[in-house]
């Protein structure tokens, strides 16, 4: 093989090139040795000015003396280097497949004629799979019910609540209660239990049991004990199981009002006139988000199907790779809500490493699952068109708000032309599993009893 350097004409032969049982190719070269001698003496142009030889001034040492000071070899790793990024493309093509690791070189021999090396790198791995068509899996579709309906109305309602202050009557049971108050135990106001203008829910519990009863009956404007005793494993020891008094003014009492459900609340909260249309809305949304719920376990169970019928030899490299593009996206994902990698791994006194080996699992299912499509869609002859391409720069550039020749700058036409096949070799399998739909999950058996 012949290739062309940045000056000149060299000369670089592939030798053999040859994959083992494990995927791992090696690919074995040479170079002239008049091709390592100019690089040599390339480098030693480049880098004589590193070298401070007695009796020369910085730069000026003959490469001669600085051999024979440093060895022989002193330029040979940069000039070795040199040929080596001169011909990468040549030798990685050499391998004839998909290159999945970085590649490592040694030198193989080296005399006054040539130098041989060599490079280690792995490459994507054959793989056959059988039984992906007619996969069986349970889902769950679970029914559209009144209750849940229901559910999302009350949480519009309390989403559009408004505080009515009460002026006629007692605080009750599921008022908010707008208190001054200070703790004493044995007559000695203590740290924490002090607060003015503080919002409480009666009924809450949010207080220490007995507080909150101790407001109801009283009127605004009142002033008034509370006397309860802290539980007997509350956080603070000084105070668990002590009897306390709080001192406690009724500053105002609220209630919340609800909207009521009926047509003027659906004109306020929806595009609708009614409230039957509002309601009828809500339900078809409901459904939907069930059947998209439906459809992502179905993906879910047809991929760890898929990982499971996948004969391959897989090699680390690819898990490691993907392990890494993980942990970039999680922490993309962190810092878009404003936690750092560094922070969670803290929290949960975890390292990085740990965190990786933690994920692993998930990275191998990944690998496996690409790989599976990829064979699929190759054996199914899943292709997509220009305009399938092109719409999907246009989906991505609304998604994203930037305009589709931005996208198309940014994001590589075959990446999007693999996602597109990967997408739809992926709902090819999916339509042709056998689904049983459920209407809920199904009970986890009760554990065994220890005989």
């Amino acid at each position: 093989m012949r290739t062309r350097c940045k000056k000149g004409m060299v000369t670089m032969t592939i030798r053999k090139s040859e994959i083992n049982e494990k995927n791992l190719c090696t690919v074995e070269f040479s170079e002239d040795a008049a091709t390592l001698e100019a690089e040599k003496s390339k480098v030693f142009h480049e880098k004589s000015k590193n070298f401070n030889i007695p009796g020369f001034r910085r730069g000026k040492a003959p490469r001669s003396i600085i051999e024979k000071m440093y060895g022989t070899g002193v330029f040979l790793e940069d000039a070795i280097n040199n040929i080596i990024n001169a011909h990468y493309p040549e030798i990685v093509d050499a391998a004839g497949k998909q290159v999945v690791s970085r590649p490592e070189f040694d030198i193989v021999s080296m005399d006054e004629n040539e130098i041989v090396l060599k490079a280690e790198m792995y490459v994507k791995p054959d793989v056959t799979i059988e039984g992906y068509k007619g996969i069986e899996a349970s889902v769950v579709l679970a029914p559209v019910t009144d209750e849940e309906i229901d559910h999302e109305i009350m949480t519009v309602r309390e989403r559009n609540a408004r505080e009515i202050e009460i002026t006629d009557r007692p605080a009750e049971m599921g008022d908010t209660a707008v208190i001054d108050y200070e703790g004493f135990v044995d007559g000695v106001a203590f740290d924490g239990g002090k607060d003015s203008g503080h919002h409480l829910k009666l009924g809450s519990g949010q207080f220490i049991p007995g507080f909150e009863e101790g407001i109801v009956g009283k009127n605004v404007g009142e002033e008034f004990d509370v006397n309860v005793t802290f539980p007997e494993q509350y956080g603070a020891a000084e105070l668990a199981g002590k009897a306390a008094v709080f001192k406690v003014k009724l500053n105002a009492l609220e209630k919340t009002e609800l909207p009521e459900a009926d047509d003027d609340f659906a004109v306020d909260v929806s595009e609708f006139n009614t409230f039957a249309e509002y309601r009828a809305d809500l339900a078809s949304k409901i459904e939907k988000r069930h059947k998209d719920n439906a459809d992502n376990e179905l993906s879910e169970k047809v991929e760890d199907a898929l990982a499971e019928k996948l004969v391959a030899e897989i090699p680390e490299s690819m898990v490691d790779s993907e392990v890494e593009a993980q942990v970039r996206e999680s922490e993309s994902r962190m810092q878009m809500q404003g936690l750092q990698l560094s922070m969670y791994l803290k929290y949960f006194n975890m390292t990085l490493d740990q965190y990786k080996e933690q994920i692993r699992p998930s990275a191998l299912k990944h690998v496996k699952t690409e790989l599976a499509l990829e064979k699929i869609a190759e054996l199914e002859s899943v292709e997509v068109s220009e305009d399938e391409i092109n719409a999907e720069y246009e989906t991505i550039a609304k998604a994203y708000s930037v305009e589709v020749d931005y996208a198309k700058e940014n994001l590589p036409a075959e990446e999007i032309k693999h996602t597109l096949v990967m997408r739809k070799t992926l709902a090819l399998v999916k339509d042709a599993a056998k689904v049983t739909y459920l209407d809920k999950a199904p009970e986890a058996p009760a554990p065994a009893e220890a005989e």
